[in-house]
């Protein structure tokens, strides 16, 4: 099996998939062909290869959309979302004449009773099986997940777009439960307290817990095996983007958000030059043991834990009793260019984040630590942050660096006047573009205060300074706090108004916390569940939202929020 089947999240998803797929494909023995749309690409590559596939009958992989020449003696496999597009192409391979001997169909989520009787009509006679998987999220990590949709920022928060945002917020929770569900979980639904802002209330968490505890109850009472299930121990917590606007702000200096931060890495996909010249790719998630075990460190720890762990991986591969046998000496050998080549591209990425970080971001960390933490290295609180903020500014560094740190200051402010912020816009000179500081608003978030309000306080964090941490690496992710204070008592409200606070039984071992992050997660908070999760051991943590970002991106979709804009889709098939 794929390596990365072995991995939380992906591992439940391919199991899942075998179950119902692999399995109705194992009663043929006639081998397959396995039609796709783009999102179930996306979801297949993220839990298994074509190598995988092959070994369970599987000889062909198709793109729903694309042409097709007719294979009459051989049954096509259809795994798609239940949506008017994707049926419609379905039909159109059976309707006038036929492509395939018979079709399997699977869908992602509920198809509705429309879309199945069309199907019935028009090519009933070819279909063998049709069913449902309930899963409609992407497994990103092994405890991380996104409904892989980036438009949903602008859906929801955009002023322009309130009624896309009824509709995303139900699809996003339809999603939400595929996951529950997925994890055979019944969890209890709560949200972070909306926010009240200039007269406005922020209540898109209350709206999607709302929604999920509503379709939460409506799917296990139509389970399949008409038991009705009861809550679990698992508690899932919806939380918006502006409850935390600094973390995705930052700049961070642990090896992932560091690389995804300043290093041009796109679908995963990390760009380098060999020694000979030629361009190499490599593919950043957890087949790479390496990228496993580095990704959360420290910069500073990265290059000398490489050689360690290339080392430590390699022993793995021996026999328990740390011998090994000429077919094991065999199979290392062959596995030893692939470690080369995990340790070359290691090696490189860390070099292009070192000197990213030695040209300018060095200066930019201790200004952007103070104004975060509130606090200098020494504990001296900062009492006047424009003091802080003033050499990034007169520093020639680039404009969205200087936007990053003016908003942390005014983060640290919780809004400055009208005035000090068009002094602020004019120095950074982006007079035109000023959305990218004004539309953080649309969030629930202060940007400008008033003096004759009564400014507003800081929420009080957990006291940190005994942890050992780098001095440019001083601020935790605020979700950290939550998750390690997951208890049932005060992380949230109740989605159904009830506020009663757990007994110790239900935070025994064993039990989950699902945090959803309305408007995307960073690759800090990312983090965090691993962090937590090993730390308490008693609690998996996993994480999802829309999408994932980073500084940059946040900001572009945060400009992008009064604009209009054209929403176009991209895809990509992951290759082995």
């Amino acid at each position: 099996m794929a390596t990365v089947s072995e991995h939380g999240l992906k591992r439940v998803v391919w199991q899942r998939i075998k179950e119902t797929i692999i399995e109705d494909c194992k009663k043929s023995e006639i081998w397959k062909i396995l039609i796709l749309d783009h999102f179930t690409t996306k979801l297949l590559s993220s839990c298994c290869k074509m190598s995988d596939l092959m070994q369970e009958g599987i000889t062909i992989v198709e793109d729903l959309y694309k042409s097709r020449e007719p294979v009459l003696e051989m049954k096509a496999i259809y795994f798609m979302t239940p949506t008017a597009k994707c049926v419609d192409a379905f039909i159109g391979d059976f309707k006038l004449k036929p492509k395939y001997k018979a079709a399997y169909v699977y869908f992602t989520d509920y198809c509705s009773d429309e879309l199945f009787n069309k199907m019935k009509l028009y090519c009933g006679k070819y279909i063998r099986v049709c069913k449902e998987l309930n899963i409609s999220f992407l497994p990103q990590e092994s405890q991380v997940f996104t409904c892989d949709n980036p438009g949903a920022f602008r859906s929801i928060y955009s002023p322009h777009c309130s009624q896309d945002k009824v509709k995303t917020l139900e699809t996003l929770a339809a999603q939400i439960v595929t996951l529950c569900a997925t994890l055979d979980e019944n969890p209890g639904v709560r949200y972070k307290k909306e926010t009240v802002l200039e007269n406005t209330t922020l209540d898109n968490a209350k709206q999607l817990a709302a929604l999920v505890d509503y379709k939460l109850t409506k799917h296990y009472d139509m389970d399949d095996n008409s038991k009705k299930k009861g809550k679990t121990q698992a508690q899932l917590l919806i939380v918006e983007r502006g409850f935390d606007p600094v973390t995705p702000i930052l700049h961070e200096l642990t090896y992932q958000a560091m690389a995804y931060d300043l290093v041009p890495i796109k679908n995963d996909t990390y760009k380098y030059k060999s020694k000979d010249g030629s361009e190499k790719e490599a593919l950043l998630n957890e087949d790479d043991q390496l990228w496993a075990r580095l990704r959360h460190m420290h910069i500073a720890e990265v290059s000398e834990q490489i050689p360690k762990l290339v080392k430590e991986i390699s022993a793995n591969k021996k026999q328990p009793d740390g011998k090994i046998t000429i077919s094991g000496l065999s199979q290392l050998m062959k596995k030893m260019p692939h470690f080369r080549k995990q340790k070359t591209v290691h090696l490189n990425l860390t070099e292009d984040c070192m000197n990213h970080f030695q040209k300018n971001v060095e200066k930019l960390c201790k200004a952007e630590q103070d104004l975060a933490v509130g606090s200098d290295v020494e504990g001296v609180k900062v009492k006047d942050p424009m003091r802080t903020l003033l050499p990034v500014l007169l520093h020639p560094h680039g404009t969205y660096d200087k936007i990053r740190a003016v908003l942390l200051y005014i983060f640290s402010l919780n809004g400055t006047t009208e005035e000090n912020l068009n002094k602020l816009i004019q120095h950074v000179k982006i007079e035109e573009d000023r959305e990218f500081i004004l539309n953080w608003r649309e969030l629930g978030v202060p940007i400008i205060s008033s003096p004759s309000f009564f400014p507003m306080r800081r929420s009080s964090r957990r006291d940190r300074t005994q942890e050992e941490t780098y001095s440019l690496s001083r601020w935790t992710p605020v979700i950290k706090d939550v998750m390690e204070l997951f208890s049932g008592t005060g992380v949230g409200r109740d989605a159904r108004q009830k506020h009663k606070a757990s007994t110790q039984d239900e935070r025994r071992s064993g039990s989950r916390l699902i945090i959803f992050v309305i408007g995307g997660i960073s690759y800090s908070e990312m983090r965090s569940a691993y962090q937590v999760t090993q730390s308490v051991k008693s609690c998996e943590v996993i994480i999802g939202s829309s999408h994932i970002v980073t500084p940059m991106e946040l900001l572009d979709d945060i400009q992008a929020l009064s604009k209009p804009t054209t929403t176009k889709e991209t895809f990509t098939i992951v290759k082995e």
